[in-house]
This record gives structure tokens, C-alpha cells and sequence, in this order.
């Protein structure tokens, strides 16, 4: 795996995110986590109960991903997939998906699947607002394609963020970097009110889901 320079600032458009700044951040969105976690309580045990009865399997799923400057962590989700999922190799998910369970299919769409990842923001590996976290194994694929793809990994991958609500999953490794870029190189307690913002219509209408 290639290497990062890490550093207690990030670069951007002539002035840096500091030490301060991203601590901020995390701190903020730590305790919108504690906060979504204890209101969607309710949710996440009915979710829970609907999984074990829809099909065979764990409630939730984990899987290593990448994270900020290329260390690797396990996301968690929700489980939408039947356990054999992979036995044929890693591969990505389609609209029609055989893999897909019947519940995973409503979970994926309303992104309600995503909810565990808070806990993933509690144990600091990722933040509310960021580039999305990939597999090592997609990564390489994309780097053929974009060389610098891992200049996204300059910042914690998120849970939504700019190119999600600017695309989705539907984009192409080029303008994923570019989006991301642009977030962290403009990132702003402005910017992050209007993903979130953003990110709720993105939900609703099932924009870019699969």
C-alpha cells in the first residue's frame, strides 16, 4: 500500500485546516452520533428483528475499508446481502442484484443501512461528512484509471458528503476524486450544514442508491 505524509494540516487554496479546526469537526460530530444513535434506537431494533426473520445470517455486516491516510478499518452496516455474497470474488452491487435480500433492498434504498456507521464515528474512524470509504481492492482498480485517486484519502471517509449528494454512486472514479477534492479543499462548517442539509432529499427520493 502506498504511503502518506501525514501531517497536522491540510493544504487548501492557500490557508490550511489546523490541528484546531479538524478537532472541532470530529468533536461536533461526535455528539451527532451519540444523538442519531439514541433516537433511532427504536428503528435500529425493529431493522434488527426484520434481518434475522427476512434471511440467514449476523444483523450487521463489517468489511475493511480504507480510511484516512490509507489505514485500514472495519465500516459496519447494516446486513443487505445473503452471507455467500462474495464467494465468487469482490464485485460491485447493481440495482437488481441477486445478492440483495428482500429487506436489503428497502435498507440500501433509504440508506437506512448506513445507520451503524455512527459507531464508526464514535471509534474516530470516519466522520459524518466526508469522502466515502472504499476497498483496498477498488482503490487499486480505480488508480489505473485516476493515478492520484488516493489524494481523497487526505481526510476521515464520511457517511455522506459533497460527491454523494452530487452523484452518488452513479459517478465515475474522476469526477469522485474531483468532488472530494473540492470538499476538502473548501471544507467549512458552512459546507458541511449544506451536505447535510442536502443529504436528506438525496435519501427521500432514493437519489444514486443501489
Amino acid at each position: 500500500m502506498k504511503s502518506f505524509n501525514k501531517q497536522t494540516a491540510i493544504e487548501s487554496n492557500g490557508r490550511n485546516h489546523t490541528i484546531y479546526q479538524l478537532f472541532l469537526k470530529d468533536l461536533l460530530e461526535l455528539f451527532f452520533s451519540i444523538f442519531a444513535l439514541f433516537i433511532s434506537l427504536p428503528l435500529l431494533i425493529f431493522v434488527s428483528i426484520l434481518i434475522k426473520i427476512d434471511s440467514k445470517g449476523p444483523v450487521f455486516f463489517k468489511q475493511e475499508r480504507i480510511g484516512r491516510l490509507g489505514q485500514p478499518f472495519y465500516i459496519i452496516k447494516f446486513r443487505t446481502m445473503y452471507t455467500d455474497a462474495e464467494r465468487n470474488g469482490p464485485q460491485w452491487a447493481d440495482l437488481n442484484d441477486s445478492r440483495i435480500t428482500k429487506i436489503g433492498y428497502y435498507l440500501r434504498k433509504y440508506r437506512i443501512d448506513e445507520i451503524p456507521q455512527f459507531l464508526n464515528v464514535l471509534r474516530g474512524e470516519m466522520s459524518l461528512i466526508g469522502p466515502r470509504p472504499e476497498r483496498l481492492v477498488f482503490i487499486k482498480e480505480f488508480e489505473k484509471e485516476v493515478p492520484d485517486f488516493r489524494k481523497r484519502l487526505q481526510m476521515k471517509p464520511g457517511i455522506t458528503g459533497w460527491a454523494q449528494i452530487n452523484g452518488g454512486y452513479d459517478l465515475s472514479p474522476k469526477e469522485k476524486l474531483e468532488l472530494d477534492l473540492y470538499y476538502i479543499f473548501h471544507h467549512s462548517f458552512l459546507l458541511d450544514l449544506k451536505i447535510i442539509l442536502f443529504s436528506f432529499p438525496v435519501i427521500l427520493f432514493s437519489k444514486g442508491w443501489r
